[in-house]
């Protein structure tokens, strides 16, 4: 970005160092890390403004996550700004001027902000060590999945490696499970589910399959969704924004993935994750009794009423 060496910025490292609230914050990165702080200090009372490259904010997620998700923060007076493939930033004085070319909304001098984050950027960092006598191996990277499946070749445990690479799954989940689900899968070939949340309220618990994939994959799909809006423990906090979806396999009735927005979703994706770790039909959970009154009650609701995808 032009005049990034030019003026002062934090990162999402950085950025928990701050001890004074900035009067206008600008965030570039609409993905998990910059809703998180960009909701948080608007809740501090900060102006803030969300920057995306992308034609929409999440774009791992399904198209009406991604508006939904808009939807709640806009609600919140977050300024979000689309489709930002060009950046520039200038100081004057004691300020920041950030110029953005984007499809819709003022093209120059966006804002005079105090503060600026970056949270875009990250690239993967990977380490392999063998021991003595042991032939080497190698494992396949991207810019958004680490593979662990070469190293089931290497010779048993003599082969060690650590990977932290960007991906749909946020890394703090990564950086506390990834040691034993890749030691799992280098020993045992299971694959992991991989679900992956931005922390922000409202909360989305999300896996595997989108509804985007499900449509294209050959599988006959069968869907299942509720608006938080008919969830009896979101209407009595007062939090109904928000949805959850369910996929499944109308033939082997696996659960191929999920889409929850809405307040404690966060929870209630766990008992989906599970179910799908155990490879059990989604008729299991069908006819399991929940609590009243909570969110996970309703998932056995909408497993009782799917639909095909068309």
């Amino acid at each position: 970005m032009p005049g990034i060496n030019e003026v002062p910025y934090l990162t999402n490292s950085s950025m928990m160092d701050v001890d004074f609230l900035p009067r206008h914050l600008i965030i570039v990165g609409g993905s998990y890390i910059g809703l998180e702080f960009g909701q948080m200090y608007r809740r501090f009372g900060s102006e803030v403004t969300i920057i995306e490259m992308a034609p929409r904010l999440v774009r791992h997620e399904d198209e009406d996550v991604s508006a939904a998700i808009k939807d709640i923060i806009e609600l919140e007076g977050v300024d979000v700004r689309l489709n930002a493939e060009c950046i520039s930033l200038a100081k004057r004085g004691d300020e920041i001027i950030a110029n953005v070319d984007c499809t819709a909304g003022a093209p120059k001098s966006l804002a005079r902000i105090c503060c600026w984050q970056s949270v875009v950027g990250r690239i993967p960092t990977i380490s392999i060590s063998t021991k003595p006598g042991c032939a080497a191996t190698s494992v396949a990277t991207s810019s958004s999945t680490t593979d662990c499946k070469p190293l089931r070749r290497a010779s048993g445990p003599s082969a060690t490696a650590t990977a932290r690479a960007p991906s749909p799954t946020p890394p703090t989940t990564i950086s506390r499970s990834s040691p034993r689900i890749c030691s799992t899968e280098i020993r045992a070939g299971s694959a992991s589910v991989s679900p992956h949340m931005p922390f922000i309220s409202t909360a989305i618990g999300s896996r595997r399959h989108d509804l985007g994939q499900a449509r294209t994959s050959g599988r006959r799909v069968l869907a299942g969704e509720r608006p938080m809006t008919r969830v009896a423990r979101a209407v009595e906090k007062g939090e109904t924004q928000g949805f959850m979806r369910i996929l499944v396999d109308g033939d082997s009735k696996e659960i191929l993935g999920a889409s929850l927005l809405g307040t404690g979703c966060d929870e209630a994706v766990h008992a989906i994750l599970d179910l799908m770790y155990a490879k059990a039909p989604y008729t299991v959970m069908q006819h399991a009794m929940h609590i009243h009154p909570t969110v996970s009650e309703l998932l056995p609701t909408i497993l009782g009423d799917l639909k095909s995808v068309g």
